[in-house]
Order: structure tokens, then C-alpha cells, then sequence
């Protein structure tokens, strides 16, 4: 059991510039926890939905539906299936916004009722938004576009231009609830989601709020899309069963697939959750993001940029890495991230990466971009609440660049004390979030 007053030291892996610039947690740092959890996925409507479909390893890859993709090699999505906007929300409203704010105020207004928050009784001027958005309202410009290029239609209702902007889910959410503490939207690509979690952590820890729900949303399966990702040649053209098409770490991993969908965490200081009896599903103890400053798409494939952000987000947690039980992988599929991970685990945990658990939620539900990172943290979360680490599906070859434990196509029974999640994506950002164990209430437990 950690001891709240104790400082524990920076973990022996950390060296180089980071390692000088690293200090021990402070005793007096607010703690924080997550106390809810939302979600509306390929897999799932709801979070336990979502989790209980990525335990079983049930893939949501399928043809596309969303939009006409057979022009293009790749016509594989992972959307949100018999998504209706008009049975959550009004559907005057429901016209006027993007999909990817439609699927955010459901998995907000489920993480606020999961985390038990009286909202009418709590100061909402202490609870603040964050979340990860790529890509935003591509959906809702599409059809101005389609009408300008072919009717020379040059009007569009105000909602248009609006909805199209990266920060309107995150508004949304604040909005219904009437939460006026700190806004904010991370547009850091794959790494968005993970780093709006980290970032909440900081709001509280700092004393900017008390509350603060935090994820990530997005849904850009549309023309645009396939033309742009068919042109870098990074998406699965694999021909067989769709929900076979995503295969991170396996020899013939062959890219990504998209897909789409909305999570949102309660996160919450630690006294404030005990003063009301909140249920605590586990604590965040640290995060750290980085810049590659390597190239605009491709990674380092030394791992380097992914390894000092492990190592920091360590640090920052008072974790050292032997005491890490899970890492949910970013595991995109593509060849060289998947390899480049590999060898940033291996460069961070030296002989105890191979006794890790390791999985990749993108089996299973495609590569959400701004909302990977949420996905793939309430996996981390629910693997520590349930000590069950959920598999990596369509595992079949082995590659020898990548040799971990990718829990291959069946859920584990494991106990987890402390779980990682990665982020890698796009202009070599880089993001990372520990989780541990809260156990009877008496604090995070480690081995």
C-alpha cells in the first residue's frame, strides 16, 4: 500500500534531461479519481456495454455505412451502430450539431449519472470539460460542400460553421449541465484523448476545479477521410472478414481501420469523492505528454519520443516501472508504430516488459483519433476495477519486432495494481496516463 504521505522516489529509468528535470510527487498534491465513466462506441451504447463487448473480443469493424466508401481500397469502418440522436436528444437541436457532439452529450450525460453527481447540489462553477477532438464536424460541411459543387448553393444555416469547430462537443456537455469551471479542447490528434485525461488531472491537482469530465469524442467516417488516409496508404485494405481487418502486433498487420464514438470520465479530487460516498474506480496517479520532433507522420523507430513520455508520466505517478501490472497499447496496426511501441516498452521496462500484460483496444473498435485515448483509458480503468485485462483479437503471427505479451485473443484474469495508457499519433504527439488500484478505500495498492 502506497502511503499518502509518502514521496515516492522518481523510478531508476528515468534518465537524461528528463530525469533532471523530474521531482518526486508532493505530498500536498491533490489526489484524484475517477468516479464515472460514459461511453457510446463501436462495441457498445453505454460503458459497461462497451467494456463486457472488449472483454469478449467482439469486434465493431464492418463495411461502411456511414458514407459511400467503395471508391477507395478501404471500406471498413467501426462505427457506432443504430446511433438515433432523436431519443437523447431534442431532435430540433439534434439537427443543428455534428455527430461527434450528438455521441459526446450522451457519453457526458452517462458519465454524470454513473459518477452519482447532483449536479443542482454541487458547485458547478468547480466542474470543468476537456476533450480530445481531431477532426470535429467534418460530417455537417460535407453536405454544403456537396451542394455548392454541384448547385452553386453559397448559403448555409449559421450552425454549419459552428459545428464544424473543434470545441463544440465539449461546450455541449458543459452546456446541458451547466458547468462553468475550465473548457477546453485538445486538437492533439491520437493523442487527444489521453492528454485532455491528463490534463483534468492537472485542473484538480492545482485546485482550478474539483470535478472535471474529461475524454474524448470524434466521428469522421466520410469521403474526405478515405481520400486523405487511402493517399498516405496507412488504412487496412484487408479483403476478408471485416472484423478480422485490425491486427496490431501481428506480422500482417496491414494499417488501421476508423472508427467513431464518444467516452467520458468523471474525474474527481479524492476528499470531494469522499464526502459523498462516490464509488471510486481507481485513482489517476500521473501523466506526461511529449513532442517526437521527428516527422509529421512517421515515428521515430527507436521509440524514443514514447519511451520519455512512459518514463515521465512514471515519475510524475511515483510508480517505478516494475510496479506497472498492464499497458493499454496505442497498438494501431500500422508496421511501424506497432514496432516503434514495442521498442519503447522494452527501452522503459528493461526484462519486466516481458512479464507485462499487454492489449490494444483498436482490435476491436478501430482508431477513434480524438477519442482513442478515452477508449483505451476507461479500458485501463475497468482493468484495474475488475482485474481482467481484455485481449488483443486477430493476434495470429508472430512478428518478431514485436515479441511482448499481447494477451492474444482471449481475456486474462490478472490482478492490476497499476495500469499504463498510451497515446502516439500524428505530428509525433506523444501522451501517457497511470491508473492504480483504489482498494477499500484506503488509497492506491501496489505489489
Amino acid at each position: 500500500m502506497m502511503d499518502a504521505a509518502a514521496k515516492p522516489p522518481v523510478p531508476a529509468s528515468v534518465d537524461g534531461p528528463a530525469a533532471q528535470r523530474a521531482e518526486r510527487p508532493s505530498a500536498c498534491r491533490r489526489r484524484v479519481v475517477v468516479t464515472g465513466l460514459g461511453a457510446i462506441t463501436p462495441v457498445g451504447h453505454t460503458a459497461g456495454a462497451t467494456w463486457e463487448a472488449l472483454v469478449a473480443g467482439r469486434s465493431g469493424v464492418a463495411e461502411a455505412t456511414l458514407c459511400d466508401a467503395s471508391p477507395f481500397p478501404t471500406r471498413l469502418a467501426a462505427e457506432v451502430k443504430d446511433f438515433n440522436p432523436d431519443a437523447h436528444i431534442p431532435p430540433k437541436e439534434a439537427r443543428r450539431m455534428a455527430r461527434c457532439s450528438q455521441l459526446a452529450i450522451v457519453a457526458g450525460r452517462e458519465a454524470v449519472a454513473d459518477a452519482g453527481l447532483d449536479v443542482a447540489h454541487e458547485d458547478r462553477e468547480r466542474i470543468g470539460v476537456v476533450l480530445g477532438v481531431a477532426f470535429g464536424g467534418i460530417d455537417i460541411l460535407m453536405e454544403p460542400i456537396r451542394r455548392f459543387v454541384n448547385e452553386g448553393a453559397t448559403r448555409v444555416t449559421p450552425h454549419v460553421p459552428l459545428e464544424t469547430l473543434i470545441n463544440m462537443p465539449a461546450f455541449h456537455i458543459g452546456m446541458e449541465h451547466g458547468f462553468r469551471g475550465p473548457l477546453s479542447t485538445l486538437g492533439t490528434a491520437c493523442a487527444a484523448g489521453t492528454q485532455a485525461i491528463g490534463e483534468a488531472l492537472e485542473w484538480i491537482r492545482r485546485g482550478a476545479c474539483d470535478v472535471a469530465l474529461a475524454g474524448g469524442t470524434e466521428s469522421q467516417i466520410t469521403p474526405l477521410f478515405f481520400i486523405g488516409f487511402t493517399s498516405m496508404k496507412v488504412l487496412s485494405t484487408y479483403a476478408g472478414d471485416p472484423a478480422r481487418a485490425s491486427r496490431p502486433f501481428d506480422l500482417h498487420r496491414d494499417g488501421f481501420v476508423i472508427g467513431e464514438g464518444a467516452v467520458v470520465l468523471v474525474l474527481e479530487e479524492l476528499e470531494h469523492a469522499l464526502r459523498r460516498g462516490a464509488r471510486i474506480y481507481a485513482e489517476v496517479l500521473g501523466q506526461a505528454a511529449t513532442a517526437d520532433a521527428f516527422h509529421i507522420a512517421a515515428p521515430d523507430p527507436t521509440g524514443a519520443g514514447p519511451a520519455r513520455t512512459m518514463r515521465l508520466a512514471l515519475a510524475d505517478a511515483g510508480v517505478a516501472p516494475e510496479q506497472v501490472d498492464y499497458i493499454n497499447a496505442h497498438g494501431s496496426a500500422t508496421q511501424p508504430n506497432d514496432a516503434a511501441e514495442t521498442a519503447a516498452i522494452k527501452q522503459v521496462f528493461g526484462p519486466h516488459a516481458y512479464a507485462l500484460a499487454i492489449s490494444s483496444t483498436k482490435s476491436m473498435v478501430g482508431h477513434l483519433f480524438g477519442a482513442a485515448g478515452a477508449i483505451e483509458g476507461l479500458a485501463a480503468v475497468m482493468s484495474i476495477y475488475t482485474d481482467t485485462i481484455h485481449p488483443t483479437i486477430n493476434y495470429e503471427t508472430p512478428d518478431p519486432a514485436c515479441d511482448l505479451d499481447y494477451t492474444p485473443n482471449v481475456a486474462r484474469q490478472r490482478r492490476v495494481h497499476v495500469a499504463l495508457s498510451n497515446s502516439f499519433g500524428l505530428g509525433g504527439q506523444n501522451a501517457s496516463v497511470v491508473f492504480g488500484k483504489w482498494l477499500n478505500g484506503n488509497g492506491p495498492t501496489t505489489p
